[in-house]
């Protein structure tokens, strides 16, 4: 028969040895805590989550900032004006042309009995001029035009809005072409090694020391300005440095033993490329990310302001501040041109600095 002491006592080990075992560390992936360390870091998260939400605003600039109403309603009758132009006459006008919704003989037919218009929160366009203005181009801010106009009678928070969002969607396509073309090249090097490398280099050495500036001014001269055309031109230039960090984190990880054993069991070198050393290699890549989008809004701002960049009158936060420089005392152009680009490039560093705390594999695990 067993002794009650020594169930007890068994019954008490097995009690007190619980807690440890349920104390036993759960694994967590390198990708959540990872995750968890940038989310330490407060102003990094909440830089992504104000520059997130701003931006998915800006995709939304032709409901928030435009001259046409949403929807319209007129005799009994819908229209959108957002989607489908109507001429004057629609709206009992005199003429053919296309409907000036601000025109104020068109707000009183709009307001009679029984119509009605839902119209944007800004009231203005990125081309919109304001004919109605109470003061001479550029008017200071009032309650018709927030932020004021510019010299041309836009409206400024129009140009805001949409100059912004061109400046963060140009650079979100340049870094994705330099992010793609850095990787490739840079994996090449650092994969093959050898004489593959050596030429790589020799190669990025004098494309590098082409006169960058040079050709644009070249090139503006000779096409025509376009988005699409400043997306080549940059996009040519802007490899290089994401290409040697791929290279060197290539360089290291072909030597690990699991690469070795890749190539023991035949595995080809593509695969050995993109399956295996490539998501070990992606700490730099994404580092780089916020610091290459914030230099692509600087160089498109930048270009804008010498003149080559976007096509004339496109909504640009450069255009805008080489306005300001020529209306010095028009100072609500520079004031709040310069504070959207600060800001932004604010939020992006502080981003920056969190993803590259956040990867550092030397940083303690929270």
């Amino acid at each position: 028969m067993a002794d009650p002491a020594a169930v007890g006592q068994t019954q008490g080990g097995s009690a007190a040895m619980a807690p440890a075992a349920s104390a036993l560390p759960v694994h967590v992936s390198p990708r959540m805590r990872a995750w968890r360390r940038f989310r330490k870091n407060r102003l990094g998260f909440w830089s992504l989550v104000v520059f997130l939400t701003i931006v998915v605003l800006s995709l939304f600039a032709e409901v928030i900032s435009n001259d046409r109403p949403i929807v319209v309603r007129y005799d009994g009758q819908f229209y959108f004006p957002m989607v489908t132009s109507y001429p004057e006459t629609t709206f009992g006008g005199d003429f053919l042309t296309e409907t000036d919704y601000l025109d104020p003989f068109i707000k009183q037919q709009l307001a009679k009995d029984g119509n009605w218009a839902i119209y944007a929160p800004n009231p203005y366009g990125p081309k919109t001029l304001n004919y109605f203005a109470r003061e001479p181009n550029p008017s200071r801010p009032t309650r018709d035009n927030l932020l004021g106009t510019d010299d041309r009678g836009r409206d400024m928070l129009a140009q805001l809005i949409y100059g912004f969002r061109l400046s963060v969607l140009f650079a979100l396509a340049l870094t994705v072409l330099g992010v793609l073309i850095g990787v490739i090249t840079g994996a090449i090097q650092g994969f093959f090694a050898g004489k593959t490398d050596l030429a790589f280099q020799r190669f990025i050495e004098i494309w590098d020391s082409m006169p960058e500036l040079y050709l644009l001014i070249i090139f503006s001269a000779v096409f025509a300005p376009s988005v699409s055309l400043l997306l080549i031109l940059l996009s040519l230039f802007g490899w290089m440095g994401l290409s040697q960090y791929v290279r060197a984190e290539f360089l290291k990880n072909r030597q690990m033993d699991y690469v070795r054993a890749a190539k023991a069991l035949g595995v080809g070198n593509g695969r050995i490329m993109w399956k295996h050393i490539l998501p070990n290699s992606m700490t730099p890549v994404i580092t780089f990310l916020p610091f290459r989008m914030s230099a692509a809004i600087l160089a498109l701002t930048s270009l804008d302001f010498l003149g080559l960049g976007v096509p004339p009158g496109t909504p640009s936060l450069g255009e805008l501040l080489s306005q300001g420089k020529n209306n010095i005392d028009a100072w609500w152009i520079s004031l709040s041109t310069f504070a959207v680009l600060v800001i932004t490039l604010l939020l992006l560093t502080f981003m920056g600095d969190a993803l590259r705390d956040a990867l550092d594999p030397r940083k303690a695990d929270a």
